[in-house]
């Protein structure tokens, strides 16, 4: 800093001395045109902001002025006495105190997660928890932390979505819903299916060209026997309102404890899971290959149904099948071999034997 004040010094030095080489005519209508400048700047420009040097520079000028010019300059008395308390402020002022050092990261993350995936925790809830796993956090910190990620208070983000109440009853759910395809001959057949929600197994009941309510009420008694003693693990079945679904097909569930619910009229969104997985249907399969006849729509529908129990990843699944976990990972040096399932344009990749 002392460097640089010494340069301005001499620079201004020399402009001085250049001055006094000038006659007073040329002198007085710089002045002139200095003021005029000045006094237009004053008009557009708000408060200025000079540097440390600036300052010392117009505070050493000012006891050169006339008495009756310092009221014209940007720099008042007032100014350089408040820019003296400044000084002074700053030469005797103590160092703080460091206080108590920041929260980690990692410990205002595990804040958030915590409130996000639990809405009814209050502060006090969460200091519990965190007192829990070894780490004392104050209430009034974890109420920082949480304004500061823009979280409010429990009783506002109760979340009670549909969404949301679904997902923590889904271990119990049932969906079931009927979609045609169409043979190469142009004939149609309508496809059964039933999925358990919590795993996203699938159970493909049947494929008929005449999907009455006896022969739906029939493929639903043959998954009750497929499910033997765990119908105890389902409490409601979803499906729609179409007149494919009669009373004896409500009956059949209804027998082993499992409450039928239907759907609004045309909401589809209701019953979302079944919806999903006819589109994935038609996306990864059925879209894919000609279906020369009922029979062979049933092979290749069934093929389909073993790929997505046991190979297809699910994102709510953390990317694992239905029907298996998967906790090896296959080392990328280990040879890899692709297998075609039977009758789809689907494959599989398998590490070599």
């Amino acid at each position: 800093m002392a460097v640089k004040l010494i340069y301005q010094l001499i620079g201004k030095i020399f402009d001085w001395l250049a001055l006094l080489a000038r006659d007073d005519a040329a002198n007085h209508v710089e002045i002139l045109t200095l003021r005029h400048e000045v006094e237009i700047l004053r008009r557009q420009v708000g408060k200025p902001k000079p540097c440390w040097t600036d300052r010392a520079v117009l505070a050493a000028l000012a006891r050169l002025l006339p008495r009756e010019l310092r009221a014209q300059r940007i720099v008042t008395p007032a100014t350089l006495l408040a820019w003296h308390r400044r000084l002074v402020k700053r030469r005797w002022t103590q160092p703080r105190s460091p206080g108590r050092p920041p929260l980690p990261q990692e410990l205002r993350d595990l804040i958030t997660a915590m409130a996000r995936d639990n809405p009814g925790w209050g502060h006090r809830r969460i200091q519990g928890e965190l007192r829990r796993l070894g780490h004392r956090v104050g209430e009034g910190t974890i109420r920082r932390v949480l304004k500061q990620r823009r979280i409010p208070p429990a009783p506002r983000r109760a979340d009670t979505a549909w969404r949301t109440f679904l997902k923590a009853q889904s271990h119990g759910i049932l969906a079931t819903d009927l979609f045609h395809v169409d043979t190469v001959t142009l004939k149609r057949r309508y496809v059964l299916f039933v999925m358990e929600v919590k795993t996203r197994h699938v159970h493909i009941l049947g494929v008929t060209a005449h999907p009455t309510g006896q022969w739906v009420t029939q493929q639903a008694r043959q998954l009750m026997a497929t499910l033997e003693g765990r119908t105890s693990d389902f409490r409601f079945l979803i499906r729609d309102r179409g007149a494919n679904f009669i009373d004896q097909f409500d009956a059949v569930f209804a027998s082993e404890g499992i409450e039928v619910v239907k759907t609004p009229p045309r909401q589809p969104r209701s019953n979302c899971w079944a919806e999903r997985w006819i589109r994935g249907a038609r996306y990864d399969c059925t879209d894919n290959v000609l279906l020369f006849s009922q029979a062979y729509a049933r092979k290749v529908l069934a093929a389909y149904e073993d790929h997505f129990n046991k190979h297809r990843p699910h994102q709510s699944r953390d990317q694992t099948p239905p029907d298996a976990d998967i906790t090896e990972v296959i080392p990328i040096e280990v040879q890899i071999r692709r297998r075609q399932v039977p009758a789809t344009t689907i494959h599989e990749y398998h590490r070599a034997a």
